[in-house]
Protein backbone atom coordinates (compact mmCIF):
# COMPACT_ATOMS: atom_id res chain seq x y z
CA UNK A 1 0.00 0.00 0.00
CA UNK A 2 2.74 2.40 0.63
CA UNK A 3 4.43 1.81 -2.38
CA UNK A 4 1.15 2.35 -4.23
CA UNK A 5 0.94 5.58 -2.68
CA UNK A 6 4.54 6.91 -3.40
CA UNK A 7 3.92 5.91 -6.90
CA UNK A 8 0.81 8.18 -6.95
CA UNK A 9 2.83 11.03 -5.89
CA UNK A 10 6.18 10.95 -7.84
CA UNK A 11 3.15 10.79 -10.98
CA UNK A 12 1.87 13.75 -9.81
CA UNK A 13 1.90 16.90 -11.69
CA UNK A 14 3.46 19.85 -10.06
CA UNK A 15 4.73 22.49 -12.20
CA UNK A 16 3.12 25.43 -10.29
CA UNK A 17 0.76 26.08 -12.87
CA UNK A 18 -2.02 23.58 -13.61
CA UNK A 19 -1.82 20.23 -11.35
CA UNK A 20 -3.98 17.73 -11.80
CA UNK A 21 -3.04 14.28 -9.46
CA UNK A 22 -2.32 11.27 -12.09
CA UNK A 23 -4.08 8.01 -11.13
CA UNK A 24 -2.95 4.60 -11.43
CA UNK A 25 -1.57 3.74 -14.82
CA UNK A 26 -3.95 1.00 -16.69
CA UNK A 27 -2.17 -0.71 -19.82
CA UNK A 28 0.00 1.97 -20.49
CA UNK A 29 -0.58 4.59 -18.91
CA UNK A 30 -3.57 6.15 -20.18
CA UNK A 31 -7.31 5.91 -19.11
CA UNK A 32 -10.13 6.29 -21.29
CA UNK A 33 -11.48 9.97 -19.01
CA UNK A 34 -7.96 10.82 -20.13
CA UNK A 35 -7.87 14.14 -22.71
CA UNK A 36 -6.95 12.40 -26.08
CA UNK A 37 -4.31 15.17 -27.63
CA UNK A 38 -2.89 15.41 -31.07
CA UNK A 39 1.14 17.05 -30.55
CA UNK A 40 1.98 18.86 -33.89
CA UNK A 41 4.92 20.81 -33.14
CA UNK A 42 7.92 20.45 -35.03
CA UNK A 43 9.89 22.24 -32.13
CA UNK A 44 8.55 20.31 -28.99
CA UNK A 45 10.66 17.58 -27.19
CA UNK A 46 7.83 15.09 -27.04
CA UNK A 47 9.33 13.22 -23.90
CA UNK A 48 9.81 16.12 -21.86
CA UNK A 49 5.84 16.98 -22.76
CA UNK A 50 4.87 13.31 -21.70
CA UNK A 51 6.92 13.37 -18.75
CA UNK A 52 5.73 17.26 -17.18
CA UNK A 53 1.82 16.40 -18.61
CA UNK A 54 1.15 12.30 -17.98
CA UNK A 55 -2.64 13.05 -17.09
CA UNK A 56 -3.38 13.17 -21.08
CA UNK A 57 -3.60 10.59 -23.51
CA UNK A 58 -1.14 11.20 -26.36
CA UNK A 59 -2.30 10.13 -29.74
CA UNK A 60 -0.82 9.34 -32.95
CA UNK A 61 -3.90 10.60 -35.06
CA UNK A 62 -5.58 13.74 -35.29
CA UNK A 63 -8.85 11.87 -36.23
CA UNK A 64 -9.05 10.09 -32.94
CA UNK A 65 -8.12 13.07 -30.63
CA UNK A 66 -10.14 15.17 -28.91
CA UNK A 67 -7.78 18.10 -28.80
CA UNK A 68 -4.93 18.71 -31.87
CA UNK A 69 -2.11 20.94 -30.42
CA UNK A 70 -0.91 22.81 -33.55
CA UNK A 71 2.48 24.99 -32.64
CA UNK A 72 4.07 27.13 -35.36
CA UNK A 73 7.22 29.63 -35.11
CA UNK A 74 8.44 32.93 -36.67
CA UNK A 75 11.68 34.47 -35.07
CA UNK A 76 11.30 38.43 -33.35
CA UNK A 77 13.36 41.60 -34.00
CA UNK A 78 15.47 41.17 -31.08
CA UNK A 79 16.86 37.24 -32.50
CA UNK A 80 13.95 35.23 -29.97
CA UNK A 81 11.20 33.46 -31.21
CA UNK A 82 7.38 33.96 -31.28
CA UNK A 83 5.17 30.34 -30.63
CA UNK A 84 1.90 30.73 -31.64
CA UNK A 85 0.07 27.43 -30.00
CA UNK A 86 -3.43 27.08 -31.64
CA UNK A 87 -5.98 24.38 -29.47
CA UNK A 88 -8.13 23.16 -32.28
CA UNK A 89 -11.08 21.20 -30.70
CA UNK A 90 -12.39 18.37 -32.38
CA UNK A 91 -15.53 15.84 -32.34
CA UNK A 92 -17.28 17.22 -29.25
CA UNK A 93 -14.96 19.57 -28.53
CA UNK A 94 -14.88 21.04 -32.14
CA UNK A 95 -16.78 24.24 -30.82
CA UNK A 96 -14.05 25.11 -28.40
CA UNK A 97 -10.70 26.58 -29.83
CA UNK A 98 -7.89 28.85 -28.71
CA UNK A 99 -4.85 30.71 -29.85
CA UNK A 100 -2.07 31.09 -27.20
CA UNK A 101 1.05 33.37 -27.83
CA UNK A 102 4.47 32.95 -26.35
CA UNK A 103 7.99 35.03 -26.90
CA UNK A 104 11.12 33.50 -25.71
CA UNK A 105 14.01 35.39 -25.78
CA UNK A 106 16.90 35.73 -27.75
CA UNK A 107 19.47 33.50 -26.09
CA UNK A 108 17.05 31.21 -24.34
CA UNK A 109 18.48 27.88 -23.68
CA UNK A 110 16.17 24.65 -24.86
CA UNK A 111 15.36 24.15 -21.41
CA UNK A 112 13.69 27.36 -20.82
CA UNK A 113 11.90 27.16 -24.32
CA UNK A 114 10.42 23.64 -23.44
CA UNK A 115 9.22 24.43 -19.84
CA UNK A 116 7.51 27.77 -21.66
CA UNK A 117 6.30 26.23 -23.98
CA UNK A 118 4.80 23.16 -21.79
CA UNK A 119 3.82 25.51 -19.25
CA UNK A 120 1.58 27.44 -21.78
CA UNK A 121 0.36 24.26 -23.27
CA UNK A 122 -0.79 22.96 -19.86
CA UNK A 123 -2.82 25.89 -19.63
CA UNK A 124 -4.15 26.36 -22.97
CA UNK A 125 -5.72 22.88 -22.14
CA UNK A 126 -7.64 23.56 -19.06
CA UNK A 127 -11.27 24.10 -20.79
CA UNK A 128 -11.39 21.23 -22.54
CA UNK A 129 -9.85 19.02 -19.30
CA UNK A 130 -13.00 20.37 -17.45
CA UNK A 131 -15.35 19.05 -19.61
CA UNK A 132 -13.95 15.91 -18.44
CA UNK A 133 -13.89 13.44 -15.80
CA UNK A 134 -10.68 15.41 -15.06
CA UNK A 135 -12.22 17.75 -14.68
CA UNK A 136 -13.68 17.42 -10.90
CA UNK A 137 -9.85 16.96 -9.99
CA UNK A 138 -8.58 20.23 -11.63
CA UNK A 139 -7.32 22.84 -9.25
CA UNK A 140 -4.59 25.94 -10.45
CA UNK A 141 -2.13 27.79 -8.21
CA UNK A 142 -0.42 30.76 -8.81
CA UNK A 143 3.01 30.90 -8.15
CA UNK A 144 4.49 33.92 -6.11
CA UNK A 145 5.79 36.95 -8.09
CA UNK A 146 9.67 36.90 -8.93
CA UNK A 147 12.17 39.60 -10.02
CA UNK A 148 9.99 40.29 -13.64
CA UNK A 149 13.84 41.58 -14.68
CA UNK A 150 14.72 38.39 -15.49
CA UNK A 151 11.84 38.04 -18.20
CA UNK A 152 13.68 40.53 -20.57
CA UNK A 153 12.76 44.29 -20.87
CA UNK A 154 9.84 45.88 -19.28
CA UNK A 155 7.85 48.35 -21.12
CA UNK A 156 8.95 52.21 -20.29
CA UNK A 157 12.75 50.74 -19.66
CA UNK A 158 15.31 51.77 -21.76
CA UNK A 159 17.22 49.94 -24.41
CA UNK A 160 20.94 50.89 -24.69
CA UNK A 161 21.39 49.16 -27.60
CA UNK A 162 17.87 50.87 -29.43
CA UNK A 163 16.47 47.31 -30.61
CA UNK A 164 19.91 46.26 -32.18
CA UNK A 165 21.21 42.61 -32.54
CA UNK A 166 24.50 41.34 -33.59
CA UNK A 167 25.55 37.51 -34.35
CA UNK A 168 28.73 36.35 -35.36
CA UNK A 169 29.51 32.85 -36.48
CA UNK A 170 32.56 31.39 -37.83
CA UNK A 171 33.45 27.42 -38.45
CA UNK A 172 35.93 25.63 -40.26
CA UNK A 173 36.24 21.91 -41.30
CA UNK A 174 39.12 19.70 -42.29
CA UNK A 175 39.33 16.12 -44.00
CA UNK A 176 42.79 14.70 -44.64
CA UNK A 177 43.28 10.99 -46.45
CA UNK A 178 46.53 10.02 -47.38
CA UNK A 179 46.27 11.48 -51.27
CA UNK A 180 43.68 14.12 -50.44
CA UNK A 181 42.78 16.68 -48.37
CA UNK A 182 40.26 19.89 -47.90
CA UNK A 183 39.90 22.41 -45.94
CA UNK A 184 36.88 24.84 -45.26
CA UNK A 185 36.02 27.93 -43.48
CA UNK A 186 33.56 30.14 -43.36
CA UNK A 187 32.73 33.49 -40.99
CA UNK A 188 29.58 35.50 -41.14
CA UNK A 189 28.16 38.78 -39.54
CA UNK A 190 24.72 39.57 -39.00
CA UNK A 191 23.23 42.74 -37.26
CA UNK A 192 19.38 43.40 -37.34
CA UNK A 193 17.02 46.05 -36.10
CA UNK A 194 12.99 45.42 -36.23
CA UNK A 195 10.34 47.18 -34.60
CA UNK A 196 7.07 47.42 -35.22
CA UNK A 197 7.32 50.45 -38.24
CA UNK A 198 11.14 49.26 -39.45
CA UNK A 199 13.00 46.51 -40.45
CA UNK A 200 17.19 46.68 -40.67
CA UNK A 201 19.25 44.22 -41.50
CA UNK A 202 23.22 43.88 -42.70
CA UNK A 203 24.55 40.59 -43.04
CA UNK A 204 28.46 39.75 -44.40
CA UNK A 205 29.50 35.89 -45.57
CA UNK A 206 33.31 34.84 -46.42
CA UNK A 207 33.26 31.28 -47.67
CA UNK A 208 37.47 29.49 -48.67
CA UNK A 209 37.43 26.40 -49.71
CA UNK A 210 41.33 25.07 -49.99
CA UNK A 211 41.57 21.28 -52.14
CA UNK A 212 44.60 19.45 -52.09
CA UNK A 213 44.73 15.84 -54.52
CA UNK A 214 47.35 13.97 -55.82
CA UNK A 215 47.31 11.53 -58.40
CA UNK A 216 49.11 9.16 -61.77
CA UNK A 217 49.20 10.27 -64.90
CA UNK A 218 51.22 8.92 -67.59
CA UNK A 219 53.08 7.32 -64.16
CA UNK A 220 53.96 10.81 -63.24
CA UNK A 221 52.47 12.02 -59.65
CA UNK A 222 50.07 15.10 -60.25
CA UNK A 223 49.74 17.38 -57.74
CA UNK A 224 46.54 19.74 -57.65
CA UNK A 225 45.61 22.76 -55.68
CA UNK A 226 42.69 24.66 -55.87
CA UNK A 227 41.04 27.75 -53.67
CA UNK A 228 37.14 28.69 -53.95
CA UNK A 229 36.24 31.91 -52.85
CA UNK A 230 33.14 32.99 -51.89
CA UNK A 231 32.09 36.65 -50.35
CA UNK A 232 29.09 38.54 -50.02
CA UNK A 233 27.73 41.57 -48.30
CA UNK A 234 23.85 42.32 -48.33
CA UNK A 235 21.45 45.29 -46.48
CA UNK A 236 18.08 45.63 -46.73
CA UNK A 237 15.80 48.29 -45.10
CA UNK A 238 11.86 47.74 -45.17
CA UNK A 239 9.35 50.43 -43.45
CA UNK A 240 5.88 48.58 -42.35
CA UNK A 241 2.69 50.24 -44.36
CA UNK A 242 -0.03 48.87 -42.87
CA UNK A 243 -0.96 44.95 -42.27
CA UNK A 244 -0.48 44.31 -45.69
CA UNK A 245 2.20 46.52 -47.16
CA UNK A 246 5.92 47.04 -46.94
CA UNK A 247 8.33 49.24 -48.63
CA UNK A 248 12.22 49.32 -48.79
CA UNK A 249 14.98 48.71 -50.71
CA UNK A 250 18.12 46.20 -50.59
CA UNK A 251 21.32 46.12 -52.00
CA UNK A 252 23.88 43.52 -52.47
CA UNK A 253 27.94 42.97 -53.32
CA UNK A 254 29.44 39.85 -53.60
CA UNK A 255 32.57 37.99 -55.37
CA UNK A 256 32.87 34.36 -56.60
CA UNK A 257 35.60 32.42 -58.21
CA UNK A 258 32.83 29.69 -58.92
CA UNK A 259 30.48 32.31 -60.63
CA UNK A 260 33.70 33.96 -62.18
CA UNK A 261 32.47 37.18 -60.56
CA UNK A 262 35.64 39.42 -59.37
CA UNK A 263 32.55 42.12 -58.08
CA UNK A 264 28.72 41.37 -58.72
CA UNK A 265 26.65 44.96 -57.16
CA UNK A 266 22.67 45.22 -57.13
CA UNK A 267 21.04 47.70 -55.72
CA UNK A 268 16.84 48.24 -55.53
CA UNK A 269 14.00 49.50 -53.95
CA UNK A 270 11.00 47.14 -53.52
CA UNK A 271 7.23 46.56 -52.32
CA UNK A 272 5.23 43.99 -50.52
CA UNK A 273 1.57 43.23 -50.58
CA UNK A 274 0.69 40.23 -47.81
CA UNK A 275 -2.82 39.07 -49.02
CA UNK A 276 -3.27 37.63 -45.53
CA UNK A 277 -2.25 40.08 -42.74
CA UNK A 278 1.68 39.39 -41.41
CA UNK A 279 -0.47 38.99 -38.24
CA UNK A 280 -1.20 35.43 -39.30
CA UNK A 281 2.07 34.34 -41.02
CA UNK A 282 2.28 31.59 -38.28
CA UNK A 283 -0.07 29.84 -40.01
CA UNK A 284 -0.60 30.99 -43.42
CA UNK A 285 1.07 33.55 -45.63
CA UNK A 286 1.04 34.50 -49.05
CA UNK A 287 2.97 37.70 -50.66
CA UNK A 288 4.00 39.43 -53.74
CA UNK A 289 6.89 41.59 -54.07
CA UNK A 290 8.25 43.26 -57.10
CA UNK A 291 11.71 45.08 -57.27
CA UNK A 292 13.32 47.40 -59.66
CA UNK A 293 17.05 48.68 -59.81
CA UNK A 294 20.80 48.26 -61.50
CA UNK A 295 22.80 45.14 -61.04
CA UNK A 296 26.83 45.78 -62.08
CA UNK A 297 29.02 42.98 -62.63
CA UNK A 298 33.03 42.69 -63.42
CA UNK A 299 34.44 39.37 -64.26
CA UNK A 300 37.58 37.11 -63.70
CA UNK A 301 37.62 35.90 -67.11
CA UNK A 302 36.15 37.02 -70.96
CA UNK A 303 32.79 36.19 -70.67
CA UNK A 304 30.44 33.85 -73.42
CA UNK A 305 29.52 37.25 -74.31
CA UNK A 306 32.84 38.67 -75.08
CA UNK A 307 32.22 40.52 -71.64
CA UNK A 308 34.65 41.92 -68.98
CA UNK A 309 32.51 43.69 -66.98
CA UNK A 310 29.15 45.61 -67.77
CA UNK A 311 25.98 47.39 -66.29
CA UNK A 312 22.51 46.12 -66.82
CA UNK A 313 18.93 47.90 -64.88
CA UNK A 314 16.90 44.27 -63.94
CA UNK A 315 13.98 43.49 -62.08
CA UNK A 316 12.70 40.68 -59.62
CA UNK A 317 9.17 39.61 -59.21
CA UNK A 318 8.41 36.66 -56.28
CA UNK A 319 5.20 34.79 -54.84
CA UNK A 320 5.56 33.50 -51.81
CA UNK A 321 3.43 30.92 -50.42
CA UNK A 322 3.76 29.26 -46.61
CA UNK A 323 0.79 27.42 -44.88
CA UNK A 324 0.75 25.12 -41.54
CA UNK A 325 -2.91 23.69 -40.67
CA UNK A 326 -4.07 20.11 -39.25
CA UNK A 327 -4.30 18.49 -42.92
CA UNK A 328 -0.40 19.41 -43.54
CA UNK A 329 2.34 21.71 -43.99
CA UNK A 330 3.41 23.40 -47.51
CA UNK A 331 5.54 26.24 -48.43
CA UNK A 332 6.39 27.68 -51.99
CA UNK A 333 8.47 30.00 -54.14
CA UNK A 334 8.09 31.72 -57.39
CA UNK A 335 10.72 33.99 -58.42
CA UNK A 336 11.26 35.54 -62.14
CA UNK A 337 13.95 37.63 -62.81
CA UNK A 338 15.87 39.54 -65.34
CA UNK A 339 17.02 42.59 -67.33
CA UNK A 340 14.83 45.21 -68.42
CA UNK A 341 17.30 45.83 -71.68
CA UNK A 342 16.69 42.42 -72.97
CA UNK A 343 13.78 40.14 -72.08
CA UNK A 344 15.48 37.23 -73.78
CA UNK A 345 17.92 37.29 -70.56
CA UNK A 346 15.88 35.99 -67.57
CA UNK A 347 15.03 33.13 -65.26
CA UNK A 348 12.17 31.74 -63.54
CA UNK A 349 12.87 29.54 -60.37
CA UNK A 350 10.13 27.35 -58.66
CA UNK A 351 10.74 25.22 -55.84
CA UNK A 352 8.56 24.25 -52.80
CA UNK A 353 7.44 21.43 -50.09
CA UNK A 354 4.27 19.66 -48.90
CA UNK A 355 3.39 17.24 -46.30
CA UNK A 356 -0.31 15.90 -46.72
CA UNK A 357 -1.55 13.60 -44.07
CA UNK A 358 -4.09 11.59 -46.34
CA UNK A 359 -5.69 9.30 -44.03
CA UNK A 360 -5.05 7.66 -40.23
CA UNK A 361 -1.66 7.06 -40.23
CA UNK A 362 -0.48 8.07 -43.99
CA UNK A 363 1.22 11.07 -44.84
CA UNK A 364 2.72 11.95 -48.07
CA UNK A 365 5.61 14.17 -48.73
CA UNK A 366 6.33 15.84 -51.79
CA UNK A 367 9.72 18.35 -52.42
CA UNK A 368 10.88 19.73 -55.27
CA UNK A 369 12.68 22.76 -57.89
CA UNK A 370 12.69 23.51 -61.26
CA UNK A 371 14.70 26.36 -62.89
CA UNK A 372 14.36 28.13 -65.99
CA UNK A 373 18.28 29.81 -66.87
CA UNK A 374 18.76 32.25 -69.67
CA UNK A 375 20.80 34.79 -67.72
CA UNK A 376 24.04 32.94 -67.30
CA UNK A 377 26.24 36.34 -68.43
CA UNK A 378 29.65 35.37 -66.56
CA UNK A 379 30.03 31.80 -67.79
CA UNK A 380 33.66 31.87 -68.97
CA UNK A 381 34.26 31.60 -72.66
CA UNK A 382 36.66 29.08 -72.39
CA UNK A 383 36.14 25.28 -72.44
CA UNK A 384 36.23 24.16 -68.29
CA UNK A 385 39.14 21.95 -67.98
CA UNK A 386 38.48 18.35 -66.20
CA UNK A 387 39.96 19.93 -62.83
CA UNK A 388 37.68 22.24 -62.53
CA UNK A 389 34.63 20.21 -63.87
CA UNK A 390 35.29 17.77 -61.10
CA UNK A 391 36.23 19.28 -58.78
CA UNK A 392 32.79 22.04 -59.13
CA UNK A 393 35.03 24.94 -59.62
CA UNK A 394 33.33 26.74 -62.11
CA UNK A 395 29.96 27.30 -62.89
CA UNK A 396 28.58 25.20 -65.96
CA UNK A 397 26.58 26.46 -68.84
CA UNK A 398 23.12 25.10 -68.75
CA UNK A 399 19.34 25.97 -69.72
CA UNK A 400 17.95 24.18 -66.47
CA UNK A 401 18.05 22.54 -63.42
CA UNK A 402 15.75 20.41 -61.38
CA UNK A 403 15.25 18.14 -58.60
CA UNK A 404 12.47 16.86 -56.85
CA UNK A 405 11.67 14.18 -54.20
CA UNK A 406 8.45 12.34 -53.50
CA UNK A 407 8.25 10.15 -49.86
CA UNK A 408 5.24 8.24 -48.26
CA UNK A 409 4.98 7.75 -44.46
CA UNK A 410 2.96 4.83 -42.42
CA UNK A 411 2.39 4.80 -38.92
CA UNK A 412 0.26 2.02 -37.22
CA UNK A 413 -0.29 0.03 -34.29
CA UNK A 414 -1.54 1.46 -30.83
CA UNK A 415 -2.67 4.75 -31.10
CA UNK A 416 -1.57 5.64 -27.36
CA UNK A 417 1.63 5.45 -26.07
CA UNK A 418 2.54 8.35 -22.76
CA UNK A 419 5.60 6.24 -21.46
CA UNK A 420 9.22 7.43 -21.44
CA UNK A 421 12.15 5.13 -21.74
CA UNK A 422 15.25 6.68 -22.81
CA UNK A 423 17.43 3.47 -22.68
CA UNK A 424 19.57 2.88 -25.56
CA UNK A 425 17.80 6.33 -27.35
CA UNK A 426 21.75 7.96 -27.57
CA UNK A 427 23.38 4.77 -27.78
CA UNK A 428 25.30 2.83 -30.89
CA UNK A 429 22.99 2.08 -33.40
CA UNK A 430 20.18 4.19 -32.40
CA UNK A 431 17.41 1.83 -33.19
CA UNK A 432 15.11 2.76 -30.66
CA UNK A 433 13.36 6.25 -30.33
Amino acid sequence: MAFRWLCRGIAALAVGVVELPAQEPAGLGVRRENLRVFVDCDQCEFDYLRTEMPWVAYVRDRTVADVHILVTEIGTGGGGSEYTINLLGIESFAALSDTIRIVTEPGATDDAVREQLTRAIQLGLVPYVLRTPQGSRLRLTLDDPEDESRSGLQPGASDPWNAWVFEIAADGSVEREEQQSEFDTETSFDATRVTERWKIGMSADVELTRDRREFEEDDTLRVVKTIREEYGVGAVVVRSLGDHWGMGAQATLGSSTFENTRLALRAAPAIEYSVWPYAEATRRQLTLQYSVGISSFEYEEETIFDRMSEIRPSQSFIVGYDVRQPWGSGDAELETAGFLDDFTQYRVVLDGRLEIRLFRGLSLDLGGSASLLRDQLAIVKRDATPEEVLLELRALRTDYRYDMSVGLRYTFGSIFNSVVNPRFGRGAGQILP
